[in-house]
């Protein structure tokens, strides 16, 4: 299982999913990241898993463009692929998502919309412009807006959509600069997780707590001082730990020779009936996404 950063907090968290799943299926199996969230690290690591001549790869891409090559290599290798995040990885077997882009992108867009009082300028926050999920959901949650709330308007050229890394200092700077440069802003949608951290101190700091909301994909434990301070009322998140144990189930049955088809139940939490894309292109969605707000933080059934 290659993740994106084996000290993610995200990450940190999928270690149950794989000890669990070594557990329930008996096979070995085991989880790798790079040090910092960096896709050419990511795709040396699949080299190295290449040379092991392991019998799968499960991968979550962190920049699908940059790996595509190692993981052709894999596959041309005779190492089947499997990807989350990442619906359109050329080299895959199967592709599973923790729920459709479509719905969580307009869930997203809802949540802003009914905090800003749909009306007013926002901006949106990705990890990379080439991380495929991210800008999936970011476009969705666009459309959504377009469709649902005519009187927002995301901002223009550069600052419509802002590139973090991923990373907590990156989203807190991008977001001083943003707030400062429009100061007419009422809103930031967060897709990757790491930035509602960010986002949400650099507002705190500035005094705009009560001006501009913030909401998104988040990690309850970062999460949590800002829900109880009232710069976040609500974000949105996965249970990481479920998302990898599915994925590797569904590994091991396609290397046992099980076909993986629509409403196959592969025993996790939001991935006991999964969906197949439209497309036919190997592409499965579970339902695996929360809201979370100060109420019901504490019975999510996971934290990290």
């Amino acid at each position: 299982m290659v993740v994106k950063d084996e000290y993610h907090k995200q990450y940190v968290n999928s270690l149950d999913g794989v000890a669990r799943f070594e557990e329930d299926s008996g096979i070995s199996a085991f989880q790798v990241g790079p040090q910092e969230i960096d896709a050419a690290m990511q795709a040396q690591l699949v080299e190295g898993l290449i040379e092991q001549k392991v019998d799968a790869i499960c991968i979550i891409p962190i920049d699908s463009i940059t790996l595509e090559p190692a993981l052709a290599k894999a596959m041309d290798a005779g190492i089947p692929v499997f990807t989350q995040e990442a619906t359109t990885q050329q080299n895959k077997v199967y592709d599973l998502e923790m729920f459709r882009p479509e719905v969580y992108g307009a869930a997203l867009m809802d949540a802003l919309a009914e905090q800003m009082g749909e009306g007013g300028e926002y901006c949106i926050t990705v990890s990379y412009m080439s991380n495929t999920s991210h800008n999936h959901w970011a476009d969705s949650a666009v459309a959504r807006q377009l469709e649902a709330y005519p009187e927002m308007r995301l901002l223009d050229g550069d600052d419509a959509r802002v590139e973090t890394e991923d990373n907590v200092q990156r989203a807190y700077e991008k977001a001083k600069e943003i707030i400062k440069k429009h100061p007419q802003l009422k809103g930031f949608l967060c897709m990757a997780s790491n930035d509602i951290e960010g986002v949400s101190k650099a507002v705190e700091e500035l005094g705009r707590s009560r001006r501009i909301v913030v909401t998104g994909s988040g990690i309850p434990s970062s999460a949590e001082k800002y829900l109880k301070s009232g710069t976040l009322k609500e974000f949105y998140t996965w249970d990481s730990a479920a998302a990898v144990y599915a994925l590797l189930t569904m590994a091991n049955r396609s290397l046992h020779g099980e076909a993986i088809t629509n409403r196959t139940n592969l025993g996790a939490p939001g991935f006991e009936c999964i969906l197949s894309d439209a497309e036919g292109k190997g592409v499965f969605f579970g339902e695996g996404f929360t809201k979370v707000n100060e109420e019901n933080i504490d019975s999510l059934g996971f934290y990290y």
